[in-house]
C-alpha cells in the first residue's frame, strides 16, 4: 500500500485531489497535513473521514518538528503539495505570510523528506517523489497571443506568484543539488466544488444569489485559461506515476474567457434556472488590482504527449455542474460567507 502525504488537503484542490485518489485507488494510504486557516474545511472531506485509508493531522507544514513526526512515524512514499496562501488580495496586503508559508513551508517538507527517503547509499529509496502544485502565474503575464511552455522565463508579478515561484525553484535546486524525485505542475485557474469563496466563480454565485454587488476589477477584460478541477487532480496523478524526475509540466485546458464572460455566464444560468430576477444590472467595476497580469495561457503540449492527459470536461459542462454544486450546497456556501470571509469581503471591495 502506498502512502501519501496531502499538504492542505482540507483546501479547494487538496479535498478534491484526496477525493479523487480515494475513489480511483484501493491500495493508497492518505495522511492529509492541514493547519485548517480560514480557506481550510474538513467538511469538504466529510465522505471519506471514516475511510480507514485516511487519516488527517492537524499541523504547520512550516513547522520541522510535525513534519520530522510524520516522516517517521508512517512510510510516506510520495508528497504531494498543496498547502499555500494563494489569494493575490491577500498577498498584496500582507506579503509576508505569504513567503513564510510557500517558501518556509515548502523548503520545510523538502529537507524532511530529504532526510528521511535518503536510502545511505548516494541515493533514495525507490518509488519516492516529491510532488509540487504550482501556478502559472510564476510566468508572469501574457499580451493578447501567445502561450506560457515550461520553459518561459519565470516573471512573477504579486506577492502571492513571487513566493510560489521562489518554493519552485528550492524544489528544483534540491532536484539538481541532491538528487531528490521531484515534479512540478504549474496549472491556469480551476473551478468547481469546494473553492474558497475569495475566488471569482463561487463568490459571484453566491452574490447573484442574494441580489448583491458582483464586483468585477477594471473592465472585465483580463483573460484566464480554466480547467475544471477533477481534471487537474487526474493530472497530477498522472504526473506522480509517469513524469520525469525534475521535469516541470503545465496543465491547462485551452479554455480562455475573460472575467466579465465568466460573471456573465453564471448571471446568464442563475436568471434562466433559479431566479428571473438576477441580471446584468448586479454588475459592478471596482478599481482595478495592483499589478493585475492581462492574460494567461497554457500550453500543455508536453503532459499531453508524454503522459497523455488531456482534459475531459469542457468549461460549458464544468460551468453548470459547478454552479449547480454551489447551488445544491448553499448551506455550505452561506456559512463560509457568514463567518471570517465577511470581514475581508468588507475591506477589499466595499472600501473601494
Amino acid at each position: 500500500m502506498k502512502t501519501y502525504l496531502i499538504t492542505g488537503g482540507a483546501g479547494f484542490i487538496g479535498s478534491n485531489f484526496i477525493i479523487y485518489m480515494m475513489r480511483k485507488h484501493s491500495d493508497i494510504h492518505i495522511i492529509n497535513l492541514d493547519k485548517l486557516t480560514y480557506a481550510g474545511n474538513l467538511e469538504n472531506l466529510s465522505e471519506i473521514a471514516n475511510d480507514p485509508r485516511y487519516e488527517f493531522i492537524h499541523g504547520d507544514i512550516t513547522n520541522s518538528e510535525t513534519v520530522g513526526m510524520l516522516f517517521t512515524k508512517y512510510p510516506i512514499d510520495v508528497v504531494v503539495h498543496f498547502a499555500a496562501e494563494s489569494h493575490v488580495d491577500r498577498s498584496i496586503l500582507d506579503p509576508g505570510v505569504f513567503a513564510h508559508t510557500n517558501v518556509i513551508g515548502t523548503l520545510t517538507l523538502l529537507n524532511a523528506a530529504l532526510a528521511h527517503w535518503n536510502d545511505h547509499h548516494g541515493g533514495f529509496r525507490p518509488g519516492v517523489k516529491f510532488m509540487h502544485v504550482s501556478t502559472d502565474e510564476v510566468y508572469g503575464s501574457l499580451d493578447d497571443t501567445g502561450y506560457f511552455t515550461e520553459t518561459t522565463p519565470i516573471n512573477p508579478h504579486s506577492p502571492y506568484s513571487a513566493s510560489k515561484a521562489a518554493s519552485d525553484l528550492f524544489v528544483l535546486s534540491f532536484f539538481d543539488t541532491y538528487g531528490l524525485p521531484v515534479n512540478i505542475t504549474r496549472c491556469s485557474n480551476n473551478y468547481g466544488p469546494y473553492q474558497f469563496p475569495e475566488k471569482l466563480i463561487p463568490l459571484m454565485i453566491h452574490n447573484a444569489l442574494n441580489h448583491k454587488s458582483l464586483p468585477v476589477y477594471g473592465k472585465g477584460l483580463n483573460i484566464r485559461d480554466w480547467l475544471f478541477v477533477d481534471d487537474h487532480c487526474k493530472a497530477i496523478d498522472m504526473v506522480i506515476d509517469g513524469g520525469k524526475s525534475g521535469e516541470v509540466y503545465n496543465v491547462g485546458g485551452h479554455n480562455e474567457r475573460s472575467n466579465i464572460t465568466i460573471v456573465q455566464t453564471i448571471v446568464d444560468y442563475i436568471h434562466k434556472h433559479v431566479d428571473s430576477h438576477v441580471n446584468e444590472s448586479l454588475i459592478s467595476y471596482v478599481e482595478d488590482r495592483k499589478g493585475h497580469d492581462w492574460r494567461y495561457a497554457i500550453d500543455p503540449g508536453k503532459i499531453w504527449h508524454e503522459l497523455g492527459w488531456k482534459p475531459e470536461i469542457p468549461f460549458e459542462e464544468g460551468i453548470q455542474l459547478t454552479i449547480q454544486w454551489y447551488l445544491a450546497n448553499n448551506a455550505w456556501l452561506n456559512n463560509i460567507i457568514n463567518g471570517e470571509y465577511l470581514k475581508y469581503y468588507e475591506l477589499i471591495y466595499r472600501n473601494r
